[in-house]
């Protein structure tokens, strides 16, 4: 295992996980703070955010934050640089999904809502993590994008999140190569049926490719915040630059 003192040259060291009050963000949260990380978690609701800050325990931070307003991006990042004076990990994985309708059926209001909260959000908070991880000293950290399975491989009508996660990849390949200079590394973790509130409906049956409905086995979202602890203890000479966790039994490798 590599040491996971190598991302900074403090003992504490710092990381914001966005959506981390709830579902696979919460769940890795947990395993950071386990692992020894002071965690800040960031969302909209204070009172879902405090309570799983209770839960994660460890000394785990709430920060209310809008990841899609760009000023309140940049209130985030100026608290945490104002409470820390570093950030040595982001992990944007604070993320929405559109109704699965036809793509002709779409409004323009739901495109925008994932479309912001997706990858504008992820872009806005690598932007601000970015330019704190290049002025501090010890300068370089470490972004891990939540990129889903979607990523390569659409669900059948879910044009708004497979295209921001699409997307997301080729965030994470700029991001990485960017970064290169200022010891910035950048992977993405490509996750399939973690068990949460947003996958909840697929013991009961979804829509498959070909027409049928069928129900998906899922995971323990622990597995997720194992993986993202493993990729954040690497010392910052290495990087996962993605990986695909998933349910075993899932529909995702084989015929559609």
């Amino acid at each position: 295992m590599a040491d996971e003192t190598a991302n900074s040259g403090t003992a504490s060291r710092i990381a914001l996980v966005t959506g981390g009050g709830t579902g696979v963000g919460k769940a890795i949260s947990k395993a950071l703070a386990a692992a020894g990380w002071t965690v800040v978690i960031c969302g909209r609701r204070q009172d879902v955010l405090e309570a799983a800050a209770g839960e994660i325990g460890h000394g785990a931070v709430a920060m209310v934050a809008d990841i899609g307003d760009p000023a309140s991006v940049a209130a985030l990042f100026k608290g945490i640089a104002g409470r820390f004076g570093r950030l040595d990990l982001l992990v944007n994985n604070a993320g929405s999904v559109a109704p699965p309708i036809p793509l002709e059926d779409l409004s323009f209001e739901q495109w925008s809502t994932v479309v912001s909260a997706n990858l504008t959000g992820a872009f806005l908070c690598t932007q601000q993590a970015f330019r704190l991880m290049k002025s501090q000293q010890p300068h370089g950290g470490r972004i891990i994008n939540n990129g889903s399975i979607s990523a390569t491989t659409p669900r059948p009508n879910s044009a708004p999140y497979t295209a921001t996660k699409h997307a997301i990849a080729g965030l994470t390949k700029s991001t990485a190569l960017d970064g290169r200079p200022f010891d910035i590394a950048c992977g993405q973790i490509d996750i399939g049926n973690a068990a949460s509130d947003m996958t909840a409906a697929m013991s009961a049956g979804v829509l498959q490719a070909d027409g049928r409905t069928a129900s998906e086995p899922t995971m323990d979202p622990a597995h997720v915040g194992a993986a993202v602890v493993h990729m954040a203890a690497l010392p910052l000479e290495a990087n996962v630059l993605t990986m695909t966790i998933m349910a075993t039994k899932m529909p995702f490798v084989g015929r559609g």
